[in-house]
């Protein structure tokens, strides 16, 4: 028993729209990326530029010690929480392109 086959304009518009999909997914990974990056490195850059700013106290800690070890993790907990979030909408999004674009063609 053989398995169906598909349209081409089927074919073609999945390849399309993973092709899309990965592209924007893509660009999310390298904003979030380099949100964390950036974090990452500014620790030791501001420790090095600003000792002054990072040895003052706020809550019983350095501020050092408070960006890094209290507010560091609750910051990449966010930043995963954004990623997965606007990935979701993203790909909720190109389904509903998907879905419009096929209904629009049923129609004629």
């Amino acid at each position: 028993m053989s398995s169906p086959t598909p349209d081409h304009d089927d074919l073609v518009h999945s390849e399309s729209f993973l092709r899309t999909l990965m592209r924007r997914q893509l660009a999310l990974s390298i904003a979030c990326a380099a949100t964390f990056l950036i974090a990452l490195l500014g620790m030791p850059l501001l420790n090095y530029f600003a000792p002054g700013l990072m040895a003052s106290r706020v809550g019983g800690y350095t501020l050092s010690w408070l960006l890094v070890g209290v507010l560091f993790f609750p910051f990449v907990w966010v930043i995963s929480y954004y990623f997965i979030r606007r990935s979701i909408a993203l790909e909720e999004d190109e389904v509903a392109e998907v879905a419009q674009a096929r209904g629009g063609k049923e129609r004629r």
